[in-house]
Parts: C-alpha cells; sequence; structure tokens
C-alpha cells in the first residue's frame, strides 16, 4: 500500500477521537505512507496507551484533549497540515439520554475543530459523518446533521487562507464497536439472537473500505463537497442468519430513534448530487463553487434517493458469512 497516497506525503496527520475503531485502522494505513507525523488527538488516556502498544513506529504521537476546548485544539493543531475528525458521541441511547452532551461534542466540539482549523492554517480537513443524518430522527442523527451544515459553510468564511472542509457520509461500519456484528457474535451462545423488524436493512461498508475512501477524498476534495461511497445493502435477518444459522431470532421491535432503512442521499439533495464510478458527490449550494470540479460524473435524475432499501447491490448470506469470518480472523491476529 506504501505510495497510494502521494498526497501524504512529508504532512502531519491529525485524528481527532484517533483511538476509536476507525481511528486506528486510518493510522495504521497512513504510516504504511511516507507521513511526516500522525498525532492521535483524544479524551481517554487508557485508550491512548493501549493504542500505544500496538503501534512502533517513532512518527505516532498521542494528544490527550477534547474537542470541546478550543484552546487545546489550537496547541494540537499547530504545525499540522491534514485533519481527520472522527470524534463523536454516536450511541443513540445515550444521546437521548444525555443530550446537549451530544450537542457539546458533536457540534459546539465540531465548530471549534473549525476555527482550529482556520486559525491554524490546516490544508485539508474532512469530517465523517452518517446515514443517520438524512431526515433524522433521533438527537444523535441532528448533531451530525448540524456537524455536515457547519462544516460545509465553513468555506464560505475562510477568506484568503488555505484551509478546505468537506464532509465523508456513509453507514453503519462492520465490526465498530457498538455495532450489530459485534453484538450478534456476542449472543450466539444463547441461542438467540435480536431483531427488531424482519424488515430492516442497512449499508454495509467495512473499516478497510471506510478508510480508503476517506484517504480518496482527501485526496480528490476541493472544499464543500458531501462524499458518499457506493456501498451494498444487507438485510439484518440475513445477517443473523450469516452469524447463527441456527439460532432462534426474536422479534422484540423498533427501538426509540431507529429506522427501518436508512438513507445516504435524499431526493431534496439529487438537484446537487453528481455520481462517479464508485461514489457520489453533493455538491455545495455556493456561488462560487465551480461545476467543473464535477469532469468525469454525471448528475443523477431528478428524483433520485440512495436508500439501503432500494438500493441495487445487495449481499447474500454467503457473503454476508465470508466477510464475517475475514473480520474474526483479522481480529484473532490482532489479539
Amino acid at each position: 500500500m506504501n505510495g497510494m497516497y502521494s498526497f501524504l506525503k512529508e504532512k502531519t496527520v491529525l485524528v481527532t477521537g484517533g483511538t476509536g475503531s476507525f481511528g486506528q485502522r486510518f493510522v495504521a494505513t497512513v504510516l504504511q505512507e511516507s507521513v511526516k507525523k500522525v498525532i492521535i488527538f483524544s479524551r481517554d488516556e487508557l485508550k491512548q496507551y493501549e493504542m500505544a502498544q500496538s503501534f512502533d513506529d517513532p512518527r505516532i504521537r498521542f494528544f490527550i484533549g477534547d474537542v470541546r476546548d478550543k484552546e487545546r485544539l489550537y496547541r494540537a493543531f499547530d504545525g499540522v497540515d491534514i485533519v481527520v475528525h472522527a470524534a463523536a458521541l454516536k450511541q443513540v441511547p445515550a444521546a437521548e439520554y444525555n443530550p446537549f452532551e451530544a450537542v457539546k461534542t458533536n457540534i459546539i466540539g465540531t465548530q471549534n475543530v473549525i476555527d482550529a482549523a482556520i486559525d491554524c492554517g490546516v490544508e485539508k480537513i474532512i469530517a465523517l459523518s452518517t446515514d443517520k443524518a438524512v431526515n433524522p430522527i433521533n438527537l444523535y442523527g441532528a448533531t451530525k446533521l448540524a456537524s455536515e451544515k457547519i462544516f460545509v459553510a465553513a468555506n464560505a468564511y475562510v477568506g484568503e487562507r488555505k484551509t478546505r472542509f468537506a464532509v465523508v457520509r456513509y453507514g453503519n461500519v462492520v465490526g465498530s464497536r457498538g455495532s450489530v456484528v459485534p453484538l450478534f457474535i456476542r449472543l450466539k451462545k444463547t441461542g438467540r439472537l435480536p431483531i427488531t423488524d424482519v424488515r430492516m436493512t442497512r449499508f454495509w461498508i467495512t473499516l478497510d473500505q471506510g478508510v480508503r475512501f476517506v484517504l480518496a477524498s482527501l485526496d480528490r476534495m476541493h472544499g464543500g463537497e458531501i462524499f458518499v461511497p457506493k456501498i451494498p445493502s444487507m438485510r439484518v435477518v440475513d445477517l443473523a442468519k450469516a452469524i447463527c444459522p441456527e439460532c432462534e431470532q426474536e422479534i422484540i421491535g423498533i427501538r426509540p430513534g431507529e429506522k427501518i432503512h436508512e438513507v445516504l442521499i435524499p431526493d431534496d439533495d439529487a438537484r446537487r448530487t453528481v455520481e462517479y464510478d464508485d461514489h457520489y458527490v453533493i455538491q455545495p449550494d455556493f456561488v462560487w463553487w465551480k461545476k467543473e470540479y464535477t469532469n468525469g460524473g454525471k448528475p443523477v435524475p431528478e428524483g433520485f434517493r440512495y436508500s439501503s432499501d432500494t438500493n441495487r447491490e445487495w449481499l447474500t448470506v454467503e457473503q454476508l458469512r465470508t466477510y464475517i469470518a475475514a473480520l474474526l480472523a483479522e481480529e484473532s491476529d490482532d489479539r
């Protein structure tokens, strides 16, 4: 993989929330490139200590801090070229019970990141978002929608400075902490797996796919885009069959803040969406946006909607089983 991302050469890269599932895989990937330095910015000293045991590279640094603390961000961003903003409170039930804590991290924290990036001269910064930001019905999704909006708008007030902002929006990450795959694997021994609704569908993306898409988006971004990957859908009942075909599926009903299907691009955004071979770009609604940036892409039809239930690509039980086996083998190797 070394040399795949030439734009990283001799750059200093910082990841907020870098001890999370995405952050750890992202750092492992970036360290294969000729980067100058990689900085992990996160709150938890124990997670940083544990992560440090996994990496033996003089280019990695650990910086304890919280995106709520603007002064700390200014110190951390000094001399940084590229930022990936992955820090967030993302557990839906926790956000519902502690609403303003989610607001302080996911919205106010994002504004702090923007201010620090502009004033410290960061070149490129990309934020991770989620399908839950589209037509949100829970507080987590609402905070991520607000985060997307202020991130895209940040490009309009950088003035003559070089900082550019973009967003990556994708679905549930397979195997990440708190996702359904580890839950089903853990409950497999009980002989019963909980299914909220037999109709439920989700988009499917692996950690490696997410990392590669973020890096590709960093390379191609001009500022203001929302990048959406083309990824397959899966039925949650098929996932349960793939993990434990002999398990009983217990229907427990839709949980608060949960949708039956997820949407990555709503039809309201179709007029600003351009399709490429492996991704979509939702263009910013700014007068300064240059349409020639989209060369090679084609506008999607009016009324287009990218939803997990009407997706053109689906994973079968057999394919899901193969992915999960690979995931388990990878985790075994890590241990």
